[in-house]
């Protein structure tokens, strides 16, 4: 069984099985049996098929596209693994859906995150394992212990080893400015930002640029990139500018729409992601590389499990 006895015991849902066959593996366990499908009118059927009875139990379910399906999987996941005795049960939730309703920006807009974090909380689970919030704020939606992971240590190790030299980091508005200065100061790079006005909802409208990318290498980073209208007309403004080569990252690939199309046709040279949400096949462009999150949720997994601190991963 490795190394934990029995008590740990990692399961999934539909969502992204294959990022939780690979914490798995590193934790050196089997995959918690389970299934999840539907009965003919579409409602979920899951079997849990081995006994959780005082486990601490870690389900894997990022609730992105299609994001209702998969939460509901997850809360009902949740549910049968708390009416099984399951000691503790944690939400890993890589990419957390809703993320962006997380505030009312007119009247009458519900703030959809918080609203999920109340069902999963209802549902049973004890804790929330996340990767890069939309907002960090969501972390107060939950009454229960929150672990927020993020991305840029990754990607950061990622553009170390690509020994890139007059690197400046862009972030692509002024709400990633805290992201992009942290992967800048891990790199030892300068950053720079991309001032834009949204006149509607993914419609993004590029304006001036704060900082100096002339004759730069240059990494966007973002914490999503969905339709990848902002990234790739950011690209466009900074190649107008001077810069030399333009690269993009970002933690969650959402990639709706006519995204891979945009990324395919723009100026950017390669585009780093990571597994929090399955690449299907269609999405797997030579131009994107795709890194793996599992060591770092494997490694946080087995400390919650084992109450040691997760805050020093990142010392």
């Amino acid at each position: 069984m490795g190394l934990f006895s029995g008590k740990l015991k990692i399961f999934t849902a539909n969502a992204n099985p294959g990022l939780a066959q690979e914490i798995a593996e590193y934790l050196g366990l089997n995959l918690g049996a389970a299934k999840v499908t539907r009965f003919s009118d579409g409602e979920i059927s899951i079997a849990i098929d081995e006994s959780v009875r005082g486990a601490d139990v870690f389900v894997i379910q990022p609730t992105c596209h299609p994001v209702n399906e998969n939460i509901m999987e997850l809360l009902i996941m949740i549910d049968a693994l708390r009416r099984a005795s399951a000691r503790r049960i944690t939400a890993v939730i890589p990419y957390y859906g809703y993320a962006r309703q997380e505030r009312k920006t007119r009247a009458r807009d519900p703030i959809s995150a918080k609203l999920v974090a109340n069902l999963i909380t209802a549902a049973g689970a004890r804790r929330i394992v996340a990767m890069d919030l939309h907002a960090s704020a969501i972390q107060g939606f939950f009454d229960i212990p929150f672990d927020h992971l993020p991305g840029v240590p990754i990607l950061a190790e990622y553009y170390a080893n690509k020994k890139l030299d007059d690197v400046v980091v862009v972030s692509p508005d002024l709400g990633g400015v805290t992201r992009a200065r942290s992967l800048a100061e891990r790199l030892g790079a300068e950053i720079a930002i991309i001032d834009k006005r949204r006149p509607a909802p993914n419609v993004a409208e590029i304006m001036n640029i704060i900082g100096n990318v002339k004759g730069k290498n240059v990494i966007m980073t973002d914490d999503i990139i969905d339709t990848a209208g902002t990234i790739t007309q950011g690209a466009e403004a900074l190649k107008e500018r001077g810069a030399k080569e333009i690269f993009a990252c970002c933690t969650h690939p959402v990639l709706s729409g006519p995204a891979i199309e945009r990324l395919e046709k723009s100026v950017i040279s390669e585009v780093v992601v990571t597994n929090t949400i399955p690449l299907p096949p269609e999405k797997q462009i030579p131009k994107i590389k795709c890194l793996s999150v599992a060591p770092l949720l494997g490694e946080a997994i087995i400390r919650i499990h084992e109450d040691l601190s997760v805050s020093k991963l990142f010392d």
